[in-house]
């Protein structure tokens, strides 16, 4: 199920599910977003004086999301930025109510991969993800192509990395999945985790040491989690040491898998990131580094 397009004069929810939000970074981002025509209304847990490492209380956190995904003059419901703590709130959310309000663009990245998840896992439908714009991150290129996406998105069917070099070369057909490598990890055994069987597997990270990497990718394996993966799409792992000894070790675990996998495609933790449709299907060419989305 697709989501709608988002239209001038729609509305777009900011919210805060995870992290407290720098108040400054908001308001250098909130006349990007004016400029595309729309209305936004800044969610209560974004300006929400911090309750430590989380923007506000669990339950207000839900229903900030679950508020924004009810109301129907809503459009997108488009996350400030990640940090920890979305997870924690999956099971304060009524997806039953949530879904029968129809579909909306739930547009995010980082620890908003488990709010992604949940949103393919009950309702099917594709969510974007994207750059988040309370983040130094936040620059004019990854703007754009998140406008584009949510506004024009038969514009950006063919999604490009000149930075990319294959692992494993081919080409591979599957939905697109993922995300952040730590919140993948972190749902296995939970309702919305689901299994990459059919997929093509995006993966990235910040600021994990290449043990900790390694033991993530090792649960996930060990787990089944993999079986039947149909190609790997490999992002930024910044602050997380060597590129070099990262990319060697991500080929060692994932490269016995056989399926095509590249390396460095350009999205996650890295300016002009791209926005990428969790739950469409795609075709992955690792020598040409692009993912073309289907119809």
């Amino acid at each position: 199920m697709k989501p709608p397009k988002v239209r001038p004069g729609d509305t777009i929810a900011l919210i805060a599910p995870a992290g407290p939000v720098p108040a400054d970074l908001v308001d250098k981002a909130l006349p990007v977003l004016h400029g595309w025509g729309v209305e936004v209304r800044v969610g209560a847990c974004v300006r929400a004086t911090p309750e430590g490492y989380l923007s506000a209380p669990d339950a207000e956190r839900a229903a900030e999301f679950t508020q924004a995904w009810l109301d129907p003059g809503v459009t997108c419901v488009l996350a400030a930025r990640g940090g920890y703590g979305a997870q924690r709130m999956l099971d304060l959310i009524d997806w039953a109510a949530l879904r029968a309000a129809g579909p909306k663009v739930l547009a995010g990245s980082s620890d908003i991969t488990a709010l992604h998840r949940a949103v393919n896992v009950h309702w099917g439908l594709e969510t974007l993800f994207s750059p988040m714009p309370a983040s130094v991150l936040f620059d004019a290129v990854a703007a754009e192509h998140l406008r584009l996406s949510l506004f024009e998105p038969e514009s950006v069917r063919t999604i490009a990395s000149p930075t990319s070099s294959p692992l494993v070369p081919g080409t591979a057909t599957g939905t697109l999945i993922g995300g952040n490598l730590a919140l993948l990890a972190a749902g296995l055994g939970t309702p919305e985790q689901g299994s990459a069987a059919g997929a093509i597997v995006l993966l990235e990270d910040v600021t994990e040491s290449p043990y900790r990497i390694d033991r993530m990718l090792t649960q996930l394996l060990r787990s089944g989690w993999f079986d039947g993966v149909q190609g790997v799409v490999l992002g930024s792992w910044a602050s997380c040491g060597d590129p070099g000894v990262i990319r060697d070790l991500l080929l060692e675990r994932l490269g016995p898998l056989g399926v095509p996998m590249v390396w460095d495609f350009g999205f996650g933790h890295v300016p002009a990131s791209p926005t990428i449709p969790l739950g469409a299907r795609a075709t992955l060419d690792a020598d040409a580094g692009t993912i073309t989305l289907l119809p």
